[in-house]
């Protein structure tokens, strides 16, 4: 029995050395640090190269690795004729499994509405994606079990080879209650109408929408820059034209 005793007292201390060192270790998440405190080691130092990356010794744990995409300006332009834009529009249309509705369209106006499409069913699943594509904080309404939305797309020319596209959805939501069935008009959070024009931009252009795309700013600047008491200097600028006056005008003799 003694000898068993012995026998037993390496064995437990092998196992409880592991266990001894690897106290201590771990990632301190407030600093972003790796730590091993049961040496008395110091917390890592990057040095002065902070930057992350491959080409880095940074550490940024995962951060900023979800890229937001712009949305797209609503009308957006393209450079297309009216009626190239109108067949593609009933194009995407079809890809997406909208059907036009011939009734409320005016094609010959360049305006073109959808049959309601629902997007969702089940009263599981509805509330999630219903709060995708409209803002369901807003209603006083419980227990949705569809969604649906309507788009009305309307080409606008702008002149003979470029024209403006709008999208506008109207989203609604049906509870099932002791009444009956309900479908509740909801607000757009936008969702339907950029993924439409994001199909459409492709549909259209062949690659998926660019930066480039976006308009640009339009900035103008107006102030004065020299104020002797004798002389002020004005300069007024757009995003095309600078234009500098001085009060009074000077003059030479």
């Amino acid at each position: 029995m003694r000898y068993s005793t012995l026998l037993l007292v390496p064995v437990f201390l092998a196992f409880s050395f592991p266990a001894a060192f690897g106290q201590g270790k771990g990632v301190d998440k407030q600093n972003q640090k790796v730590t091993d405190t049961s040496r008395g080691s110091a917390a890592g130092n990057n040095g002065t190269k902070q930057d992350t990356g491959t080409a880095g010794s940074g550490i940024n744990w995962g951060r900023d690795k979800t890229k937001v995409v712009p949305a797209l300006p609503n009308p957006y332009r393209f450079t297309a004729r009216r009626d190239a834009l109108i067949a593609a529009i009933t194009d995407v249309m079809r890809d997406r499994k909208l059907i036009v509705d011939d009734a409320a369209s005016r094609p010959t106006e360049g305006i073109i509405v959808t049959q309601p499409y629902t997007f969702i069913k089940g009263a599981v699943v509805t509330q999630p994606e219903l709060s995708r594509y409209a803002d369901v904080q807003s209603s006083n309404a419980r227990g949705w079990t569809r969604g649906r939305y309507t788009l009305t797309v309307e080409v606008q020319p702008i002149d003979a080879v470029s024209a403006n596209v709008s999208v506008n959805a109207k989203i609604e939501g049906r509870t099932d209650g002791p009444s009956g069935a309900e479908w509740i008009t909801l607000q757009s959070t936008g969702t339907a109408e950029q993924e439409f024009l994001s199909a459409l931009v492709e549909n259209v252009t062949g690659t998926g929408p660019t930066p480039s795309s976006t308009p640009d700013l339009q900035l103008t600047f107006n102030g004065t820059i020299v104020d002797s008491g004798t002389k002020k200097i004005i300069v007024s600028a757009t995003p095309s034209s600078v234009i500098i006056n001085a009060i009074p005008k000077s003059t030479r003799n």
